[in-house]
């Protein structure tokens, strides 16, 4: 099937295509890098496997979106550049990332001393909260490119803010898989949920934040911003934790995130 040919079939065909290429790109690239024999992936490759990832959703949406003709190209360059839209709405995208981190570790806080934001604990906060600024813009620009540039927008016009959401997020973690692979992840049962958490607990709920402010600003900049708060948060706050410690960090910011979501769908079922 050319590419040419994917633009005929239906918005459910043309996405399982699209979720597919970015899979095979992404992870073709890790196994590149990495080797067969280099799974999981080893510490000192972790950034560098971490910017060939990217190039799954930013490559393939590139595609679909130069194949889409002007006016497509048109259309998304308007979404990405559409930056008026509200101030709560940029509250909104900067602030789910650090509130629902900083509760989480709150929470935590009244039962252990260890969970403590990681810039207390950083001698150089400077560079680490430049760093964490800059790896956000760059993966969030390069993520949202396809989910949601190319993915949420499709998927919008036949699902729900939830349902997309959820569509889009459980993929999004799953994609996540060579990053969160560790060598006993699959025989001792505490690394196995430890990677299940990470996969699937806390990305979709963020994710259906996330359509929800596309779906009401339906500007992308305001998404990859959003992205890139939520990485900064991951640089910046979350603690330097391990094993059944972390298990509980992961899971109580998922509880937290699935409390913002059922607000979030407690509204729009008033406005309908």
């Amino acid at each position: 099937m050319t590419m040419p040919m994917v633009f005929a079939l239906s918005i459910k065909k043309r996405l399982l295509v699209f979720f597919f290429l970015v899979f095979i790109v992404s992870w073709g690239a890790v196994l590149m890098l990495a080797g067969p024999s280099g799974f999981p992936i080893k510490e000192e490759q972790a950034m560098v496997v971490g910017m060939a990832i990217l190039l799954g959703p930013s490559i393939v949406a590139s595609i679909f979106i130069a194949l889409s003709g002007k006016v497509g190209i048109k259309l998304f360059l308007s979404r990405l550049l559409k930056w008026r839209v509200g101030v709560r709405w940029y509250a909104i995208a900067f602030l789910i990332a650090p509130l629902s981190t900083v509760v989480t570790l709150g929470l935590l806080s009244l039962f252990s001393a260890e969970f403590q934001p990681n810039i207390l604990m950083t001698p150089d906060k400077s560079s680490l909260i430049i760093s964490a600024i800059f790896a956000g813009l760059v993966v969030g620009l390069f993520e949202e490119v396809g989910w949601t540039g190319v993915a949420t927008h499709k998927l919008l016009e036949t699902q729900s803010v939830v349902g997309t959401g959820l569509i889009i997020g459980t993929l999004w973690g799953v994609w996540h898989f060579p990053l969160f692979w560790q060598a006993n992840s699959f025989t001792a049962s505490l690394p196995f949920v430890l990677l299940v958490a990470r996969l699937i607990s806390w990305l979709p709920p963020y994710r259906v934040l996330m359509v929800w402010v596309y779906k009401n600003t339906e500007s992308l900049f305001v998404v990859v911003l959003m992205h890139t708060s939520l990485v900064s948060t991951l640089m910046i706050l979350d603690p330097p934790i391990e094993g059944e410690s972390l298990v509980n960090f992961i899971l109580v910011r998922a509880m937290v995130l699935w409390v913002a979501v059922s607000m979030v769908v407690a509204v729009i079922k008033k406005r309908t």
